[in-house]
């Protein structure tokens, strides 16, 4: 054998392995008709996630990025493909083992106005998968869980006896945030997490983000369409054009010496991203990534 087809002993496996992963869906009834039986939204897409590592999956709206993020965790239907977590095939487990993924593998929304349930108190969300997966036997136990939750993430304990309605958006992602991190996951893909919020906000989310998985030693996979973002966010990065990955590498390289024409055209549209790098960096680093939560 060969000593370049020898694997590496020492290199630790990938925590998340996506193969040849294809997403298609029927027309919707009523649709104008193109010839074809259904839309490939996502086609042949192949990338690995490390242990404690951020994978970017940056691209255009529409480019196929959520559906990917979403295929992974089995919230849509993947039609070819595989998804292996933990050296488990996630799209074949069933009963137990599904049960054993939905606990490790969570996801934060793009909007959390939509994504938090505005009919329940913060407290009884954050208390259900706690609930529902057995990690807290009572009721005292499952309350002091919340309130350490919700502090960890920049909130007050005392934000569990209200309505989600009554935060601002980045109060609300914080709490989309505690929510995410309750079961204690080993990854979670972060779908545009700071696409609605101001770029105040943004920093101090990104903050909690990065600190979190400092802390908690979790993997991302950090969907945007901010190249600036996925600069600050991201070790590799995967760019997406029509459902495809059609450049992936180091983030350093990709952002000074992009291969493909899209990555390119993408760094290019990016305003003032060499500009942005040293002022929104700084401003980043220096923002409290748990502030006191600011009076709705």
């Amino acid at each position: 054998m060969s000593r370049k087809s020898r694997k590496n002993p020492s290199a630790p496996a990938p925590l998340l392995v996506v193969n040849g992963l294809d997403v298609r869906f029927a027309h919707k009834p009523g649709a104008r008709s193109t010839g074809k039986r259904a839309i490939r939204a996502v086609s042949d897409v192949s990338f690995s996630v490390g242990r404690g590592e951020t994978l970017g999956l940056v691209g255009e709206s529409g480019c196929g990025k959520t559906t990917t993020g979403r295929a992974v965790l089995r919230l849509v239907h993947a039609s070819a493909g595989s998804v292996t977590f933990d050296d488990v095939d996630v799209l074949r487990a069933r009963g137990a083992s599904l049960r054993r993924l939905r606990r490790r593998m969570q996801i934060v929304f793009q909007d959390p106005a939509g994504s938090l349930n505005g009919r329940m108190r913060v407290g009884a969300m954050l208390e259900e998968p706690l609930q529902v997966h057995g990690l807290c036997k009572t009721r005292a136990d499952r309350r002091a869980r919340v309130g350490q939750l919700l502090e960890r993430c920049g909130m007050p304990p005392s934000a569990a006896d209200r309505y989600p309605h009554e935060f601002s958006g980045g109060q609300r992602q914080r709490i989309a945030i505690a929510r995410a991190i309750a079961l204690e996951p080993d990854f979670i893909v972060c779908d545009e997490p700071t696409s609605a919020l101001d770029v105040s906000v943004q920093a101090q989310i990104l903050n909690l983000l990065k600190d979190l998985q400092r802390d908690l030693g979790m993997s991302y996979l950090f969907i945007s369409h901010d190249m600036a973002v996925i600069d600050h966010m991201c070790g590799r990065v995967a760019v997406m054009l029509k459902g495809e990955i059609v450049e992936s590498g180091d983030r350093a390289q990709i952002m000074s010496a992009p291969a493909h024409p899209y990555t390119r055209k993408l760094l290019d549209a990016a305003p003032g991203i060499d500009d942005w790098k040293k002022p929104r960096a700084e401003h980043v680093a220096s923002s409290a990534s748990s502030p006191p939560a600011a009076t709705p």
